[in-house]
């Protein structure tokens, strides 16, 4: 018999309400207590896509639309891929799922930058601001090949 051990896939979003976006902040380990865009594990029979705004529904109790692709991130030393979206908030109408302990709604220097739950997310926000500010919806990809420190 052959195992495999593959990498998992990680899917999220920025979803966008006028000009702030929804942030969560984790009710459970990893970083109980950071903040995150909505984000976890993909599942099967699901596309990317699908998997990115069920994501949201759980988290943020949020309604979304997902749009174009964002960022892709290998996170190596996890044995993960986060893919992350851009998203319209449907309606302003959100709350903190079983996974968040609340939720809000953020500009950018509103944005609790140093208590980020992950890298990768880091990653996805400064993207997403940046491609905000010239007018684009680029997308792009890097690796972060080491573990967060405590």
């Amino acid at each position: 018999m052959v195992h495999y051990k593959n990498p998992l896939l990680v899917l999220g979003c920025v979803p966008e309400w006028e000009d702030k976006i929804l942030l969560c902040r984790r009710a459970i380990e990893p970083r109980l207590g950071y903040w995150t865009v909505p984000a976890g594990f993909m599942e099967n029979g699901e596309t990317l896509q699908h998997a990115a705004a069920r994501e949201c529904h759980e988290e943020a109790l949020a309604t979304v639309e997902i749009g174009s692709l964002l960022a892709v991130v290998d996170v190596t030393h996890a044995h993960q891929v986060h893919v992350m979206f851009r998203a319209r908030l449907l309606v302003p109408e959100f709350g903190p799922g079983a996974e968040s302990l609340e939720v809000g709604l953020y500009g950018e220097s509103e944005i609790p930058w140093e208590n980020l739950a992950f890298p990768s997310g880091v990653f996805t926000l400064q993207k997403f601001f940046a491609d905000r500010a010239a007018g684009r919806e680029d997308y792009h990809i890097t690796e972060l090949a080491r573990p967060l420190r405590p």
